[in-house]
């Protein structure tokens, strides 16, 4: 079978010497990301201060611009911000929590640094947070959580694909459902854009949060806000900044919001991450979502096969209709496995409660799905994870 998307890994130098199948961790460099990171070094050495004035005050909206086509958002309809918990954070201290319209749902398998600012943060400025339980540790049971959504809800704060498990929210029925409440959604898709159909026009939701460090290939320190246009100006984030006033050179005392984008952001922004965080989105533009959904469909399907041949315990969707892009497999001794993968450039990582997390992407080819679970089989019988019996890892 003829494979067009692997015209893509040239674009991507660790593929010459490893199996990478983490990009829902982190994605592998593009090769054009040194150049424009000597682009930074070059502008800030060349221009100075006068860097600000020919690009750089602009970035945070400039690159959302880039990502916007990804979700079907319009320009000026995104922006960048550090990471995701920030992202979140604003919109949380944009919002109002007085009762009777005061509660945030959550569901106890969204990020924990989601999760954590909300609990944190969120609770401070009179929120009453309601986490909607898994009664599998997988999955999210959708009448439930719509059942949790009623008058007294002001914001529906999840997750669109769970992290873990990699199992989809129904994100259109949870805006229709919250909208009837007269509740805002906002989605953290840190690991759903990239990989599955991201559409914020038909979904409507109201914020949406992710990044470009896993499925988008950017790097860390490259995070976006999308809000849609029919809330954006009539909030006021109280997590603020000079970029989110009105005139940020007049160096004012009191706040004045701009309109627009720059209403979201904050202090000064990280420019060097910007200016690497495009270039993933920009490959992605090129390969097409729905050529990607349709791959990570077909080589997901074939490692849950390859598990369920082996008797391993899969911890993620059957239904391709509600998984996203990643497989975690429970095998005997799943730590110390993934450390052995690790060390043989077989690039996955192990997250406790489900196994070992194996994301295949657009430029992965079939023999490198087969090959990791041969890997796996091979560590097992040889016992080479008793080496790394006691190791601990930082990250993976």
């Amino acid at each position: 079978m003829t494979d067009p998307l692997l015209a893509f890994r040239e674009e991507f130098p660790i593929l010459a010497k490893t199996n990478y199948l983490v990009s829902n961790s982190l994605g592998p460099m593009p090769r054009t990301v040194p150049e424009r990171l000597a682009g930074y070094a070059r502008d800030w050495g060349e221009q100075g201060v006068r860097a600000w004035a020919r690009g750089w005050w602009e970035m945070p909206v400039s690159t959302g611009d880039e990502i916007g086509p990804l979700i079907n958002a319009g320009p000026g309809e995104v922006v960048m911000m550090p990471n995701v918990t920030i992202a979140q954070s604003a919109v949380a201290s944009a919002i109002d929590f007085a009762a009777p319209r005061d509660t945030i749902v959550m569901t106890e398998l969204d990020f924990p640094s989601v999760l954590y600012a909300y609990h944190e943060l969120a609770t401070r400025l009179g929120a009453r947070v309601v986490v909607v339980k898994s009664s599998d540790g997988i999955t999210i049971d959708q009448e439930q959580l719509l059942a949790a959504i009623d008058e007294r809800t002001r914001l529906v704060a999840i997750s669109h694909v769970l992290f873990k498990s990699a199992f989809i929210n129904d994100a259109e029925a949870i805006c229709a459902h919250s909208h009837r409440m007269g509740a805002l959604v906002s989605l953290d898709a840190f690991h759903s854009v990239g990989v599955i159909p991201v559409d914020v026009r038909r979904s409507g939701v109201d914020f949406l949060t992710g990044g470009v460090l896993k499925w988008l290939c950017g790097g860390p320190g490259g995070c976006f806000l999308y809000v849609a246009p029919g809330v954006r100006d009539t909030l006021a984030p109280a997590l603020t900044g000079w970029q989110a006033h009105r005139r940020p050179f007049a160096f004012e005392e009191r706040m004045e919001y701009a309109d627009g984008p720059f209403r979201w952001l904050n202090g000064t922004p990280v420019i060097p991450a910007l200016y690497a965080a495009a270039e993933g989105p920009k490959i992605l533009r090129r390969a097409g979502i729905d050529a990607i959904r349709a791959k990570s469909v077909r080589q997901t399907s074939r490692l849950i096969e390859l598990a369920d041949q082996r008797g391993y315990l899969v911890n993620a969707p059957r239904d391709s209709a509600r998984r996203g892009g990643t497989v975690a497999i429970d095998v005997p001794h799943g730590y110390e496995v993934a450390q052995v993968l690790l060390s043989r450039d077989i690039l996955v990582d192990y997250r406790p409660g489900v196994g070992i997390r194996v994301a295949p992407y657009f430029f992965n080819r079939d023999d490198e799905v087969d090959a990791v679970m041969a890997a796996i089989d091979e560590a097992i019988a040889t016992a080479a994870w008793e080496r790394f019996t006691g190791r601990n890892t930082v990250v993976t």
